[in-house]
């Protein structure tokens, strides 16, 4: 038995930037993760994207990003359950919780808190009749490695941020970049937008909007692509091609965490967001692109602010009748469970008469 102050299911990172913000109240943390190491989607699934929403990076790869969460949380030794999947949730006549994974690992914590991203997931595909023959093969849904398209000939077929950003980021890399959108308008955030028009009017992308990638062609491997226009005069373009990335989202599935009795709506846990971000389980709370709320937004940055917002109400949970002041970590430093403390720089401010 496990027993810790909080235990988090996903290790992505909210999960993680919540260890920090516990650990500031000097509670102990233990994360459960279907995964075999830390980061979530960011190291699993894309950890060379680069991402241009965290507060003082302009550009941060997501492997990068979760490599700087582990640092900052070491001083408050968190325990890690990796490569097991939260099986089952039991509350304790105490009002606590036993958190019991499906390799029947258990923990034992009076707060539990779902940070599970998306939950467990699969790639959505076009409906291209023989885009299994090619999986591995030139067609990927997910870019992992930058490098793998060096000089190539690519295809990326979405009109999300993702499929923007990754068509932006390997122009500079591939030998040739098509994007392919079934729309005029762009989901995406309008700065990408305008870099990905600037960029075809550069003629560093080939942009092909109001189209369909149907066809796909090889022996044994990708070979070319075939462009369908929505407009019937252009009829259709064919490409010769190196590699297919159809990037059009992830189906998501809350697994196990469906069935514990949690208020779902539209596969996302609902919560209050107007004080705690909890569930309607008092002691279990939602943060990140898990939970959904009137206004939410799917963003890392969120997932940040909710953390911070939780591990207060977490405290009062766990020191019910003790009062925290909150202090600033300029002022306070970080101390870790271990007693080491890293002091905040003293600064001396004269006020101007």
């Amino acid at each position: 038995m496990i027993k810790t102050d909080i235990v988090i299911i996903g290790a992505g990172p909210t999960g993680l930037f919540t260890v920090f913000e516990a650990g500031l109240l000097k509670l102990k943390c233990h994360l459960i993760d279907a995964l075999a190491q830390p980061g979530g989607q960011c190291s699993e699934i894309y950890p060379k994207k680069p991402i241009y929403d965290i507060p003082a990076f302009p550009e941060i790869l997501a492997g990068t990003l979760v490599d700087n969460l582990m640092e900052q949380i070491k001083p408050f030794e968190a325990g890690f359950t990796l490569g097991e999947r939260a099986e089952t949730l039991d509350k304790q006549e105490d009002g606590s919780f036993i958190v019991t994974t499906n390799k029947g690992t258990l923990h034992h914590a009076p707060v539990v808190v779902i940070a599970g991203g998306l939950g467990s997931f699969e790639p959505r595909k076009p409906p291209i009749s023989n885009i299994v023959d090619f999986e591995d093969k030139g067609v990927a849904y997910m870019v992992k490695d930058p490098e793998v398209y060096r000089n190539k000939k690519v295809v990326i077929a979405g009109g999300g941020d993702s499929a923007l950003d990754w068509a932006i980021f390997l122009a500079d890399v591939a030998a040739e970049v098509s994007l392919v959108h079934r729309r005029n308008e762009f989901r995406g955030a309008l700065d990408s937008v305008e870099k990905a028009s600037a960029l075809a009017k550069l003629g560093k992308i080939k942009l092909f909007t109001e189209a369909e990638v149907k066809k796909l062609y090889g022996d044994e491997k990708l070979e070319a692509v075939v462009i369908k226009h929505n407009n019937e005069d252009k009829g259709e373009t064919y490409l010769e091609v190196d590699n297919f990335i159809p990037l059009f989202g992830l189906s998501p599935k809350l697994g196990p965490i469906g069935n514990w009795g949690l208020e779902i709506e539209k596969n996302a846990i609902k919560v209050n967001n107007a004080k705690d971000y909890q569930t309607n389980i008092p002691g279990v709370f939602a943060i990140g692109d898990v939970n959904t709320y009137e206004g939410k937004l799917k963003l890392i940055l969120s997932g940040f602010h909710e953390a911070a917002v939780m591990c207060q109400f977490a405290y009062q949970i766990i020191n019910p009748g003790k009062r925290y002041v909150m202090k600033y970590t300029t002022v306070g430093g970080v101390q870790g469970f271990d007693g080491s403390k890293k002091e905040a720089k003293k600064e001396v401010v004269q006020s101007i008469a």
